[in-house]
């Protein structure tokens, strides 16, 4: 599946999938986007062929900085190559964990300068200000959804497709974007455990569940959507 729109990331599908365009809201716990949305831009660099993974950690492979500004921030964040086999790189699921607000601000700043987003400031009970982005271009997340849905059709045929997948069901949003009942989303689902950024995600979301039914605060935002 070729991008949705010729400057769209899988980053920035993600997340033009999980917002309500109109409210402007995840449809899933947002700690779980945020998730998302860390795997999603180390699977778009590797993708493009900028990192590789081996035993749960992160390498950088390219160094030469993308394009995208997001993707340029991230890679240059990431450990310079090094020759070790076994050594290095950065761990997949503290990284994704560790970064996954800053990304997800990133992308939706990047996609407000752009005018695919607004931001909207509003408050809860009247006191307590938060951002909500809803599509300034409806148009565009619902071709996002449309190819999707396409894909999904087709059994998610190609690379792209199936880590968009795959990451969909790890931060829960299987229920909201996949039509084909239960069916779908446990193809969706079977997917997390082969891709690497997905399964590095829903490492992150099962620790938070685990906590909250310890009865830990770990991972209590937002609305709860549990696809996976």
């Amino acid at each position: 599946m070729t991008p949705a729109h010729p400057g769209l990331t899988l980053p920035e599908e993600l997340l033009l999938l999980a917002l309500d365009p109109q409210r402007g809201k995840p449809y899933c716990r947002n700690r779980f986007l945020e998730y998302g949305m860390a795997g999603a831009v180390l699977a778009e660099l590797e993708l493009q062929g900028r990192i590789t993974e081996q035993l749960g950690r992160i390498r950088v492979i390219n160094p030469l900085t993308p394009q995208d500004p997001l993707l340029a921030q991230v890679l240059g964040s990431l450990p310079a190559p090094d020759k070790g086999r076994f050594t290095g790189g950065v761990s997949a699921k503290r990284w994704i964990r560790r970064t996954g607000r800053q990304v997800e601000e990133l992308c939706l700043a990047h996609l407000v300068d752009r005018a695919v987003l607004r931001r909207e400031t509003r408050r809860f009970l009247g006191l307590l200000p938060y951002h909500c982005h809803p599509a300034a271009a409806p148009d565009l997340p619902a071709t996002v959804r449309e190819r999707f849905a396409a894909a999904r059709t087709a059994g998610f045929p190609d690379p792209r497709s199936r880590t968009l997948a795959a990451l969909v069901s790890a931060i829960g949003l299987s229920s909201a974007v996949a039509q084909g009942g239960w069916r779908a989303r446990s193809a969706m689902r079977d997917l997390v455990s082969l891709e690497w950024t997905a399964h590095a995600v829903h490492q992150n979301v099962r620790q938070d569940k685990a906590n909250r039914s310890g009865g830990s605060a770990g991972g209590s935002e937002g609305s709860s959507g549990d696809g996976d």
